[in-house]
């Protein structure tokens, strides 16, 4: 399982978060910092758009690790919330293209 950490300490806002997963995940120069690109980075997973530094195999899923998680849902609860509904959503649109989940949340 390919695996992405984010410093959940690190996260104090939107903005944070954003910088947080640029670097973890490898979005190009042209994201755009916002949750839309954040969603549509993060469903091309198994595609050679070169969205993210990851490339997932049809059954390989990435395992998206909050550190320090209970300090950011404690600080953000909505975003986390938000983040939450985003990666269930993204898996959803796999599932309706015949695709297994891509994603998984984990706060650590």
């Amino acid at each position: 399982m390919a695996v992405a950490e984010l410093n959940g300490a690190a996260i104090v806002d939107e903005a944070s978060f954003h910088r947080e997963s640029r670097r973890a995940f490898g979005f190009p120069e042209s994201y755009a910092d916002s949750i839309d690109a954040w969603v549509d980075c993060m469903s091309y997973l198994r595609d050679d758009e070169n969205m993210t530094r990851f490339r997932l195999e049809p059954s390989e899923v990435l395992e998206i690790v909050i550190l320090d998680g209970e300090t950011m849902k404690a600080a953000l609860p909505d975003l986390l919330e938000e983040i939450s509904f985003c990666v269930g959503g993204i898996n959803e649109r796999y599932e309706d293209y015949g695709e297994k989940p891509a994603l998984k949340l984990t706060l650590r």
